[in-house]
């Protein structure tokens, strides 16, 4: 005989079959390292964005900046700044995805790492074919998903909401004039 508890266990477990994960896949300092392979320096920053700052990003790339504190790496060669990567968080479907997106002095994406993904569907993300998408775009570039950034299916939300990230991430790194 069914007791009532068992009963909405049952019922539980029926409907809510997929749990989310929380994937680990790089630490952010190993992330940055991946991205710029070359750099014999990782170092470290934060910034605290000023409004006028978060503004001129939300005006640049058309979204909106959640977080007023930047973080991530400076990554250095010979003791010159070969570029800066980027750590950040996005929301995919109901979980954060965290990612980092290295962006040379050039003011161009050196290379995006998943470095956390929390959802259940949409890890494909991770493939190396979609992430080189992101490689060589510019804040000229739209960095848009469907326009110059292709979607995977079944994983829309994450894929635009990374592709919306990167794209404010290149707004960040211009107007912190790196």
């Amino acid at each position: 005989m069914f007791d009532r508890r068992r009963l909405l266990f049952l019922l539980g477990a029926a409907l809510f079959p997929f749990a989310a994960r929380a994937e680990r896949y790089v630490e952010p300092e190993e992330a940055a390292r991946l991205i710029f392979p070359d750099a014999n320096e990782i170092v470290p920053f934060s910034v605290d964005l000023n409004k006028a700052q978060t503004q001129e990003i939300k005006r640049r790339s058309g979204t909106r900046v959640r977080n007023s504190r930047i973080s991530g790496f400076e990554a250095r060669r010979d003791g010159q700044a070969a570029g800066f990567v980027y750590v950040d968080a996005v929301i995919g479907k109901h979980e954060y995805i965290t990612y980092a997106a290295g962006i040379s002095g050039a003011d161009k994406v050196v290379g995006v790492e998943i470095i956390e993904y929390r959802e259940t569907w949409g890890f494909e993300i991770r493939d190396l074919a979609w992430r080189a998408q992101f490689r060589g775009k510019s804040p000229d570039d739209p960095v848009k998903l469907g326009k110059d950034i292709e979607n995977i299916s079944g994983a829309t939300l994450s894929c635009r909401n990374v592709t919306d990230g990167v794209r404010r991430l290149l707004a960040t790194h211009v107007v912190l004039g790196r």
